[in-house]
């Protein structure tokens, strides 16, 4: 993978919430994890923070009440404008964002019947307060439908790394991709209409995640495909490449936060009516659709097996 060094890289896509503060002590995540208005959802949820307790992760895992928060972005800003603006982390995944939204702009008109309505990336460190309620980094990256805004605490990458073993540069934008699968979800309403299935028939909430889950990893799976045509506002190529490399980094990423892996890896039972995200097999297999199709309209999960 290569980033364009000319580029522009549009920082109103995010918000710099980092140092913004948090406290409280303990463990305790409230929200809840799961598709719908009221709840969060993202690519590996609330098992991450059992996983790092467990492993013994330097995480943060503070849960964290409070008022609204208000975003900084003038370092950002500042970083992101200087000659070495790649070589931070930061920027780099401000330059993902603007990908995945310069996609989807076109794409969900072209392929979905429905008008794209940009969002922005919050960077938090350790703990965040959002419409959907208070979270920390333990949760991982997440999506909330309630203020329509994508979740990372950048800390997360090196959980990926060094505790799932997902260490290619490519499982970062990966990650967004499959956030802003969420936003798409929301923008069509399929959150909305996995709520209400999982209200009239809880018994099978999971399922019902799992497919909402799958999707986002289609839809990862399409821009991906896609990514090298996408370009800043100004026609700069965002991509110089992507090689097939960088496509089996996100494939083992997508296969390590399977729910059977994560449970493996913290020693806990395989239960798969316990699966909130899906197995790595159909993670994999998701992805790989969406990107062997290059096309949204193929990811549907919800059509006969997952």
């Amino acid at each position: 993978m290569e980033l364009n060094e000319n580029a522009r890289i549009d920082t109103s896509q995010v918000e710099d919430r980092r140092g913004s503060g948090g406290g409280g002590g303990g463990l305790g995540i409230p929200i809840p994890i799961g598709g719908g208005r009221g709840g969060i959802v993202g690519i590996v949820g609330i098992i991450i923070a059992v996983l790092v307790a467990l492993v013994g992760g330097g995480f943060g895992l503070n849960a964290m009440t409070g008022g609204e928060e208000q975003g900084d972005n003038t370092a950002l800003e500042q970083r992101c404008d200087a000659p070495d603006a790649l070589k931070q982390l930061d920027c780099r995944n401000t330059l993902y964002v603007n990908s995945i939204q310069a996609y989807w702009r076109t794409a969900l008109p072209q392929a979905l019947g429905e008008q794209y309505r940009p969002t922005r990336t919050v960077f938090f460190s350790q703990a965040v307060n959002t419409a959907c309620g208070a979270a920390d980094s333990g949760v991982g990256p997440f999506y909330c439908p309630a203020d329509s805004l994508v979740y990372i605490d950048l800390s997360f990458y090196q959980v990926l790394a060094q505790q799932l073993g997902a260490s290619g540069e490519f499982a970062q934008p990966y990650v967004l991709a499959h956030e802003y699968g969420h936003h798409v979800q929301n923008l069509l309403g399929t959150n909305e209409q996995v709520r209400r299935q999982q209200q009239r028939d809880p018994g099978n909430a999971n399922a019902l995640s799992v497919r909402l889950e799958l999707q986002a990893d289609c839809y990862a799976g399409a821009w991906a495909r896609n990514a090298t045509g996408t370009a800043d506002d100004r026609g700069q190529k965002i991509f110089k490449s992507i090689t097939e490399r960088d496509i089996a980094e996100a494939i083992d990423t997508a296969e390590a936060i399977g729910d059977d892996a994560i449970s493996k890896r913290a020693n806990r039972p395989v239960n798969p009516d316990e699966f909130t995200h899906g197995s790595s097999a159909d993670r994999k297999r998701w992805f790989n659709r969406g990107y062997e199709t290059g096309d949204p309209a193929s990811c549907d999960t919800f059509r006969g097996a997952a």
